[in-house]
């Protein structure tokens, strides 16, 4: 325990699951806390859930789904019974056609017909036969692995809709990392022995489990249930303060100014956007650390949730689109992630995800116009028609994705270096807070050593939590950079 004297207050920036984990676990401790967060309405960050006419839907799908039992168990003491078990339903939906996914051989095969699952059956015997030495691309490695058309069919138009980046710009390593699993060979086994089970969690492919747990209304309970209690015990968060200036001196952050005032504390916690925290810092960093803070880059997305007047579209709880004559890439189906997130039993809510860049055309067009664009899109799909769609609401998500590019790794580590040795005070977690491209759980267990690190003084470093939120004691220098979810990379230039 923390002697009298010695007494800690921890301001956290960001109401996320990565702030709000932090929070739960400080006042577990029986630390005061005060979280910022710039939304004047809710908590939950981009696991918020949003409610239009009664109908709720995520920013994005929200598996809640953990290798990390720490985490599992810390869902199930927040919510109880509010935990829904889910079975999963994901397809690939191309030309008219819905294909198993994750990918099963024999399925995709029948689906393709036996002209076409021919010409990809002796497309893969020759990039196995004859593989490119030394892949250098995502386009090259997926290859490698499956045969080109295969590749065309289930990786090129996904992949450059969701990164905006051609597949031969990307780096193999993404693939490597990502993929490994799905092997055409490896799929074709698991359907001709698929008795085999894993013999402990640790041993499960995310990409592959068939079941997880959700929240009845909506990621956005578990963080509003959160606030809830942090409120109970006299530690409100500070909704619609958004983070203006960091004050520091001496080595150390002193306070938070937002809007609404000014918040001092003797640790602080971060899980706003490296540039944005770099930016607010006064008096400012470094110009090499701004340098590096503004070179990172962000993917942004838009979700258009469509409410339809019938009882059921399709049985998915989501669905890849890797037809490229739309722009949409993903289409969730929330009333089967939970039955609760629709009011009427009758109508169906689907979310329809578009990923873009801030400012381009796509992100810069009116709500009424991307309205539009979804429900022709559906109604050219041919999943609905468009006078089957009643009501519809946009939201626009910044910065939803950390864009990994070939110097990224060299930025973060600058912003790292001058925070641990000029401003010890002030931590680092979460997806934007580290700017890794993680999974809910990974944020979350990031937060949790923060906080032990803060209310214990432990030696607790976030940063070697691994993709699947495992804490490893021992890491070896160039490591750090395998921890997160990994994303593409742009092929490094030659020198």
């Amino acid at each position: 325990m923390i002697a009298e004297g010695e007494r800690k207050h921890v301001v956290v920036m960001g109401a996320g699951p990565a702030g709000l984990t932090a929070a739960y676990e400080l006042l577990k401790h029986g630390l005061p806390v005060t979280v910022l967060e710039k939304d004047p309405k809710q908590v939950g960050g981009l696991a918020r859930t949003v409610e239009h006419n009664g109908y709720r839907f995520d920013i994005g799908g929200h598996r809640f789904f953990s290798k990390n039992e720490e985490v599992e168990e810390l869902w199930t003491e927040i919510l109880g019974d509010e935990m829904l078990s889910r079975g999963r339903l994901s397809r690939i939906y191309y030309r008219g056609r819905f294909f198993a996914y994750p990918i099963q051989a024999f399925n995709a095969l029948r689906n393709l017909g036996p002209f076409e699952a021919t010409l990809c059956l002796a497309s893969y015997l020759r990039a196995r036969l004859r593989p490119i030495k030394h892949p250098k691309t995502l386009e090259e490695w997926v290859r490698n692995q499956f045969g080109w058309r295969l590749y065309s069919i289930f990786f090129k138009t996904y992949t450059e809709k969701v990164w905006g980046i051609s597949t031969r710009e990307l780096s193999a390593d993404w693939a490597a990392q990502r993929i490994k699993s799905l092997d055409l060979w490896v799929v074709i086994r698991s359907a001709l022995l698929p008795s085999r089970k894993a013999k402990k969690r640790g041993e499960i492919v995310t990409t592959l489990i068939d079941r997880f747990r959700y929240p009845r209304l909506g990621p956005g309970q578990m963080w509003e249930r959160v606030a809830d209690i942090a409120a109970a015990k006299g530690q409100p968060v500070q909704l619609g303060h958004a983070v203006r200036r960091i004050h520091h001196r001496d080595g150390a952050v002193t306070s938070v100014e937002t809007d609404g005032g000014t918040f001092d504390g003797t640790d602080f916690i971060s899980s706003i956007p490296i540039r944005e925290l770099i930016n607010r810092l006064d008096p400012p960093a470094p110009a090499p650390v701004r340098k590096a803070a503004d070179s990172l880059g962000y993917r942004d997305f838009i979700s258009i949730a469509l409410m339809i007047d019938r009882p059921s579209v399709f049985p998915d709880n989501w669905i890849y689109i890797h037809d490229p004559s739309v722009k949409v890439g993903r289409i969730q189906n929330f009333k089967n992630w939970s039955p609760d997130m629709v009011p009427d039993q009758a109508r169906t809510c689907l979310g329809l995800e578009y990923f873009c860049f801030e400012g381009d055309g796509l992100w810069s067009s009116s709500d009424a116009e991307l309205v539009a664009l979804a429900k022709k899109e559906l109604a050219q799909l041919g999943i609905c028609g468009e006078g089957e769609v009643f009501d519809g609401v946009v939201v626009r998500q910044q910065k939803a994705y950390p864009v990994y590019d070939d110097s990224y790794q060299a930025h973060v580590g600058v912003v790292r270096e001058y925070l641990a040795t000029s401003l010890p005070n002030l931590h680092l977690a979460g997806r934007n807070g580290m700017h890794k491209y993680n999974n809910q759980d990974h944020s979350m267990m990031t937060a949790l050593l923060v906080a032990r690190s803060i209310a214990a003084g432990l030696a607790l470093d976030p940063w070697k939590v691994n993709a699947d939120a495992v804490y490893h004691e021992d890491i070896k220098v160039g490591e750090h950079d395998l921890t997160g979810r990994q994303v593409p990379t742009r092929i490094p230039a030659e020198v």
